[in-house]
């Protein structure tokens, strides 16, 4: 990608300071006028394809026209219950091409597993479309950057579903992380412990069921049999077709990490380790067990994840803290608190009971999109806030995939020295799917 570090520096600026803290999000910001209409399209309509659509009708104005999927069954069903929200049918492609040929469509949700994220993406802005694209923003690092590249190129407005951009209680915790009182913050950490990253037990393959067009599921990712526990709600366990909880929560998570240090650059370096160590016997690549440490001059960033449990520090299964020379602040999608240190009896700042989350993130997300097709403005989680937050997610995975302590060449596009982790960088599609050029 021809795009420098430089630029993207400058770009990331000027969407953090236009975004800023982004009260309008939650506060203040005028509602979409009834008349203003916004018609939607949803690409992948099985899980967080059709809860994302669910919160754009909730949006006075939006519409939708028109959905896609590739089983027919859950094709139906999103049709009907359309219909039943909002008195219309919308109309139903099993090729997202095709709905993207609807030129009443101003805008399209994609909702697929994330190996498709990259072609539907850009063909949606190449056909003048703007987009909300589930997280991560992609598969892979190349393909984040063409789709970043797509995004300016075309003008479109495209939000990434990093909901906790659009959270209250997120932008407190951010901004009170920003504001010193943490002290020297030294290290930030993320975490994810979740059952269902330990995917289902080890399955035989079987024919592919009625109605699904398995061979368009499969789309640019490699040949390969049919298997239950590798398909619906349990791909994000295999390479070909996610990263594992890095990449689900780990965008999430790090996002939060990157924001509240402004960062917006590549860390010195990677290293993780892990394995599978828990899940044997289950259908799975991604690791069930994994740590991550990105090195910055002064500070880390830390990662973990554990597959199969449910329980994690401070009560959290999953979330970040700050660790500052003053004190700790811990975060979740629930609440924030700070934990001061203490010299002796003496704590070195006064102490923040939990605040709860106010309003409904996904809503304010939603609602933040929609204000920004008319406005033309970047919206909260800017395509380039997705660009960063799956690259580090995707760094971890090439640290853990390689064994490799791995640097990353942001301005060049490339890992510095290890051919192994340029392997990962960009994936090769399929005939006759071909990885776009922008």
């Amino acid at each position: 990608m021809g795009t420098t570090r430089r630029v993207f520096l400058r770009n990331s600026l000027t969407t953090m300071a236009g975004l800023g803290l982004h009260a309008a999000v939650y506060a203040g910001k005028p509602k979409t006028a009834a008349s203003d209409k916004v018609i939607v399209g949803l690409i992948g309509c099985r899980n967080m394809g059709y809860g994302d659509l669910a919160d754009f009708l909730k949006v006075p104005g939006v519409e939708c026209a028109a959905v896609c999927d590739i089983d027919q069954e859950i094709l139906k069903n999103r049709v009907d219950d359309v219909k039943k929200a909002t008195g219309k049918a919308p109309k139903s492609y099993k090729d997202f091409r095709k709905l993207l040929e609807n030129k009443d469509i101003d805008a399209v949700i994609i909702g697929t597993p994330d190996h498709w994220h990259c072609l539907q993406m850009v063909y949606a802005c190449e056909a003048g479309k703007d987009v909300y694209v589930e997280k991560p923003l992609a598969n892979s690092i190349g393909e984040c950057a063409v789709m970043l590249k797509a995004a300016r190129k075309f003008n479109r407005v495209v939000q990434v579903g990093q909901q906790q951009r659009s959270g209250k209680h997120w932008h407190d915790a951010i901004n009170f992380v920003r504001s010193g009182k943490l002290g020297q913050v030294r290290v930030a950490k993320c975490w994810a412990n979740f059952q269902y990253a330990e995917g289902r037990k080890i399955i035989p393959d079987e024919p592919v069921p009625d109605g699904v067009d398995f061979e368009m599921w499969l789309g640019p990712a490699p040949e390969r049999t049919f298997n239950r526990a590798r398909f619906h709600g349990l791909w994000r366990m295999f390479w070909d077709y996610g990263g594992g909880l890095q990449t689900d929560w780990g965008v999430h998570l790090l996002d939060m990490a990157l924001w509240a240090l402004n960062i917006n650059y590549a860390p010195k370096s990677t290293m993780a380790t892990g394995g599978i160590y828990a899940s044997k016997g289950h259908a799975l690549e991604t690791a069930d067990t994994q740590e991550v440490m990105y090195d910055f001059d002064g500070f880390s960033v830390r990662w973990e994840h554990n597959a199969g449990i449910q329980s994690g520090p401070n009560g959290r299964n999953y979330g970040v803290n700050f660790i500052g020379t003053n004190g700790t602040l811990w975060a979740d999608r629930s609440n924030w608190e700070v934990l001061p240190e203490i010299d002796r009896d003496d704590p070195r700042m006064d102490a923040v009971k939990r605040r709860e989350a106010e309003g409904d993130s996904r809503i304010n997300h939603v609602e933040n999109f929609i204000e920004c097709l008319k406005t033309r403005e970047r919206p909260a989680a800017d395509i380039e806030i997705g660009y960063w937050a799956a690259l580090y997610a995707h760094l971890g995975n090439a640290a853990y995939r390689t064994g490799n302590k791995v640097v990353w060449d942001n301005d060049n596009q490339i890992f510095s020295g290890d051919e192994k982790a340029d392997l990962l960088i960009k994936p090769a599609y399929r005939a006759p799917w071909k990885f776009p050029e922008v």
